[in-house]
């Protein structure tokens, strides 16, 4: 069974994740850690919790995501796993971070990259990527059919959708994704968004003013 711990970082509020099970393999999703104390917090949580960092996954690779990309990967040995597509966004990510008033270390290390259907295996627990670009062109969603969850990134939120205003968004394909890929999965699905609180598909097919 996997346990989750979030965090809220960055002044852009994003939701970091730490997924792990009942033998201390961790995966960190989309470390948005920014200031020195935020990666102190995360690292500090691993550490005192006994866990071994095994994989590091973004839902995405907007600025907000990665800011913790570098760190996490020098400081655990790992490689971040992405959607091919998400590539180009990654590198772009730090002449959007001199746009905000956010400069940052970029990862500039290796790649495993992630499509629809692969499996991420926790220890003996499976997440199923699911392919849902709009946000980004890239976007991928990790999915726990066994436990009901979704590491959701910025595709849907507690009555919201992911903006679509920035380079390589889509609305209509953000819209069609979550419809055909997202409202699939079972009502009582909890929704682990990049910001703001958990919601469930039930609710979101009920209540968001974007998809009702």
């Amino acid at each position: 069974m996997l346990k989750i711990k979030s965090f809220v970082f960055s002044p852009i509020q994003e939701n970091t994740y730490l997924l792990y099970d009942e033998f201390n393999n961790c995966a960190i999703i989309d470390p948005g850690c920014y200031f020195d104390a935020e990666k102190e917090q995360l690292t500090q949580f691993i550490r005192q919790s006994g866990l071994t960092a095994k994989m590091l996954l973004n839902t995405h690779c907007h600025l907000d995501h990665i800011f913790g990309n570098k760190y996490i990967a020098e400081t655990y040995g790992l490689v971040a796993q992405i959607h091919e597509k998400e590539k180009v966004v990654l590198e772009f990510a730090p002449t959007s971070g001199l746009m905000y008033n956010l400069p940052f270390d970029n990862y500039t290390g290796e790649f495993i990259f992630l499509k629809e259907g692969d499996t991420i295996l926790i220890g003996k627990d499976e997440l199923k990527v699911i392919e849902a670009p709009g946000h980004s062109p890239g976007h991928i969603c990790f999915y726990s059919a066994k436990q009901n969850f979704l590491i959701g990134g910025d595709v849907l939120f507690n009555r919201s959708i992911g903006r679509t205003d920035l380079p390589g968004g889509n609305h209509e394909q953000l819209i069609k994704n979550i419809k055909e890929k997202l409202f699939v999965l079972p009502d009582e699905t909890v929704v682990y968004s990049g910001h703001g609180p958990a919601t469930t598909i039930g609710e979101e097919k009920q209540e968001n003013p974007y998809l009702t």
